[in-house]
């Protein structure tokens, strides 16, 4: 199986006085704005770390939920947070980490299964592998 997905930006100016704005083939997000205001100064809009953030939180509530429903299970509710972090080093901007918050309800499962099915999503998951960066995970069970 291969997919394929579309998203574009357009900038207008340059540096800090230039704006953008960020679409997705599927027109989920069309024409969000972005620029360093969105990106440094909390301005109204998105910024492209955000946008890792919310699909690495995606891909990953995803993956483990396959892995739930590969294990047996066939009902929970899976809620997960990303944090990511953009840091200045002496060769610029970079992506430095990524930290994964996830929270589940799964009856009939023992929290250390939830765990260790959570690490093996973590790894499975390809916006994980796509990132170069340390990825954390924090899991919260229910039960």
């Amino acid at each position: 199986m291969k997919t394929t997905n579309t998203g574009s930006a357009t900038y207008q100016g340059l540096g800090k006085d230039g704006k953008g704005h960020i679409s997705t083939g599927s027109a989920s997000l069309s024409a969000i704005p972005y620029g360093f205001n969105t990106r440094f100064e909390d301005g109204p809009g998105t910024n492209p770390e955000e946008l890792i953030a919310a699909a690495h939180a995606s891909c990953f509530t995803m993956a483990l939920s396959f892995k739930l429903a590969e294990s047996g299970h066939t009902d929970g509710t899976l809620t997960t947070s990303s944090t990511v972090t953009l840091e200045k080093g002496d060769d610029g901007f970079a992506v430095t980490k990524s930290e994964l918050t996830t929270k589940g309800k799964v009856p009939g499962l023992a929290q250390e299964t939830f765990e260790k099915l959570a690490e093996d999503a973590k790894s499975g998951c390809p916006i994980s592998k796509l990132l170069d960066c340390e990825i954390t995970l924090t899991t919260r069970f229910e039960g």
